[in-house]
């Protein structure tokens, strides 16, 4: 009877155990010998997806600007994206850093690697690689059940407004990134494929770098019927004041000036798809006008 008990004992002990591996956004496989349990997030966007993929709880820092959930407000911080606090996150011991591909320095980056910390580098592009970056969070956590449910249902949402746009009146946008210099973004970036999926016409859709900066003569020439901004919580601010002398242009002169939550719109999140809803409602008022 206790040899029983003992076979039985290591036939599930490679279970507790068992190898996890997934393949990044670099192209690198990485596996760990368990699920992990001390991860530091080196982005904003990287601490959300995280708690979306249900491992909140098992994060143990972040970088500034790690605002959602509330609960990431507590987590300390080691550094911001661009200037990571090495000593500060050596010293914590996390058996997984989750990384930004193009956001963090290379040479720090760099030298985690020389260090032998385990790395995992994101940066969805598209509406199914945040739902692909939860499922491989979700994976290197051992919270497969929250995470892939989570990818599920913002597959299901962005689908649902695919099919309710799919035939909808084209509406020519300009999305103003920045104001001083003024900057916005292609059809490749994130926030241009949310414009595509509202039924709206990137009019700089087609420039080759994935957030260029223009001048205001070409937002003129290119003569969008709506103007839209983020800003903190949506609210309006002076950020699209200095559009508002060029009383020819269709959006000034339709009053299509909109502002969305930045927070949402800017991330490569589970919250995309609110931030969707959002433009796709201001689009329908554009539309109405």
């Amino acid at each position: 009877m206790i040899f029983r008990v003992f076979l039985l004992f290591f036939a599930f002990l490679p279970c507790a155990f068992a190898e996890v591996c997934a393949v990044d956004d670099s192209g690198r496989q990485l596996c760990l010998p368990s699920p992990a349990q001390r991860i530091v997030t080196l982005s904003p966007g990287a601490t959300e997806l995280v708690f979306a993929a249900g491992a909140g709880e098992k994060v143990i820092a972040g970088v500034n600007y790690s605002d959602y959930p509330p609960a990431a407000l507590e987590l300390p911080r080691v550094g911001t994206h661009t200037r990571i606090d090495l000593e500060a996150l050596v010293a914590l011991e996390p058996d997984l850093i989750v990384t930004w591909v193009t956001g963090n320095p290379p040479e720090q980056i760099a030298l985690l690697k020389e260090l032998g910390l385990p790395q995992f580098a994101i940066e969805p592009r598209t509406f199914e690689g945040v739902s692909s970056t939860l499922e491989r969070l979700a994976t290197l956590s051992g919270t497969e059940q929250d995470g892939f449910a989570e990818a599920e249902r913002f597959r299901k949402g962005i689908a649902e407004i695919a099919e309710q746009y799919r035939n909808a009146e084209p509406v020519p946008v300009f999305y103003q990134v920045w104001q001083t210099p003024l900057m916005t973004i292609n059809d490749d970036h994130l926030i241009g494929k949310v414009v595509q999926l509202c039924g709206g016409v990137n009019v700089f859709g087609d420039m080759p770098r994935l957030v260029p900066r223009i001048s205001a003569e070409v937002v003129l020439k290119a003569d969008p019927h709506a103007i839209i901004t983020g800003s903190v919580e949506g609210i309006e601010d002076n950020q699209l004041d200095h559009w508002k002398s060029y009383s020819g242009m269709t959006a000034v002169a339709k009053r299509n000036l909109f502002f969305v939550p930045a927070s949402p719109i800017s991330r490569p999140t589970p919250r995309l798809l609110e931030a969707s809803r959002d433009i796709c409602q201001r689009l329908d008022v554009a539309r109405g006008r």
